[in-house]
């Protein structure tokens, strides 16, 4: 089972930036997808954008541009880098990693990391 360790979130201005860290722990032989999901308040748990094994990456469209997803192929960590932040943005940010152990596929989901953007 991999553990997934989130850092990287606070209060920050609008117009400002964050970049939040997710770092696997635990053994896995190799990795399906990277993802990092948000949830307001209220609101449903949103995609906001992931990295594929391959290194495809994509968005939700309220980020496209402002956001980007990356991922260190030596450590596994990913990032997501949000820049131009907007209230709209705040929310507590989760990581998802897909991996394969054994054959086998799994899910694992870090503990969450509050963002908060005032205006």
């Amino acid at each position: 089972q991999v553990q997934l360790v989130e850092s990287g979130g606070g209060l920050v201005q609008a117009g400002g930036s964050l970049r939040l860290s997710c770092a696997p722990s635990g053994s896995f032989s190799s990795i399906v997808r990277r993802a990092w999901y948000r949830q307001a308040p209220g609101k449903q748990r949103e995609l906001v954008a992931q990295i594929t094994g391959g290194g495809s990456t994509n968005y939700a469209d309220s980020v496209k541009g402002r956001f980007t997803i990356s991922g260190d192929a030596a450590e596994h960590t990913v990032y997501l880098q949000m820049n131009s932040l907007k209230p709209d943005d705040a929310a507590v940010y989760y990581c998802t990693f897909d991996i394969m152990s054994l054959g086998k596929r799994y899910t694992s989901w870090g503990q969450g990391t509050q963002v908060t953007v005032s205006s």
